[in-house]
């Protein structure tokens, strides 16, 4: 069994509007809807548990009813850090589920077909990234706007979301962080911190994270697209 832990638990800082993020309108829907509509038509996803901001629960449940997201099994409360809101989520998850995918609600270009290639590595690997090559050159500045120097881009990844992990493998992961007493900001540092080899899926940059609203039409763009 493979389950989708979907979060969208931030708070939305950087957007500049007082509606989280994940329920702004994105071209005939919310943000939120497009992942839950990809997860759902992804044949080899079987449960989806969604996890937001406690006062976003009922909203949630009400998105997913009105696209009819019969692959929801879980509405859950997000944590003060996004690695305690997968935890979370996982805590709900079929115990039957032997590949867990994690995927951020802010990213709604994902595709059924990247979802499957990141599940299809982590079954054969242990885990599956999705990520993009870094074409542009890129700056390492240690304070200011001073160059200190330039990184080679040629040994640089973007990653990204799907994630997808042999469900043991993630939860030594997250034992590990807790233990060390850390903050990852994605699932992948989780298991680079227990030594195990993490596997990028390659996948074009159009996969992007709405973060701010000038991201919104660049969003809208690619899913006319898809």
């Amino acid at each position: 069994m493979n389950t989708v832990i979907l979060v969208a638990a931030g708070k939305s800082e950087r957007m500049g509007s007082n509606t989280d993020k994940a329920f702004l309108s994105l071209g005939p829907r919310p943000v939120i809807a497009w992942s839950l509509l990809a997860f759902e038509q992804c044949p080899v996803i079987d449960h989806i548990v969604l996890v937001v901001r406690k006062d976003q629960m009922l909203a949630a449940k009400s998105v997913a009813q009105m696209f009819g997201i019969s692959k929801l099994r879980h509405v859950v409360a997000g944590g003060a850090r996004r690695q305690d809101s997968v935890q979370n989520g996982m805590k709900e998850m079929d115990p039957e589920t032997r590949v867990v995918v994690v995927h951020d609600g802010a990213r709604p270009c994902v595709t059924p077909e990247l979802i499957d290639e990141t599940i299809k590595m982590a079954k054969r690997n242990g885990c599956g990234i999705a990520s993009s090559r870094v074409w542009d050159t890129i700056k390492y500045v240690e304070r200011g706007s001073t160059v200190d120097h330039t990184v080679d881009r040629t040994k640089l990844w973007a990653v990204q979301t799907p994630q997808a992990f042999k469900v043991e493998l993630l939860r030594r992961a997250y034992k590990a962080v807790e233990e060390q007493k850390v903050t990852v900001t994605d699932e992948a540092s989780a298991v680079e911190l227990i030594g195990e080899p993490v596997r990028l899926v390659e996948w074009p940059r159009h996969n992007i994270k709405i973060t701010t609203a000038e991201d919104l039409p660049i969003a809208a763009a690619v899913l006319k697209i898809n």
